[in-house]
């Protein structure tokens, strides 16, 4: 899978993930690929919520050594 871009909200709590997210899919085109590492477990959630509000698309939501790994594409 192409990834147009990458955020890391390692070590940032709630909101800031979900404001750092919805920034970075500001700046990507309609079908393009975010891909966001964060250390908040709430985020897990917060993605699935964000991305249902949003009707951009959560693609891959997955826990990698101590991260969780989200893939967004934007609406």
């Amino acid at each position: 899978m192409n990834i147009d871009k990458e955020l890391d909200a390692r070590g940032l709590n709630c909101p800031l993930p979900i404001i750092k997210t919805k920034k970075a899919l500001n700046d990507l085109t309609s079908g393009q690929v975010l891909r966001v590492t964060s250390t908040d477990s709430g985020s897990v959630k917060d993605m699935e919520a964000f991305a249902r509000q949003t009707g951009n698309e959560l693609l891959q939501s997955a826990e990698e050594g101590g991260s969780y790994v989200f893939l967004i594409k934007k609406k």
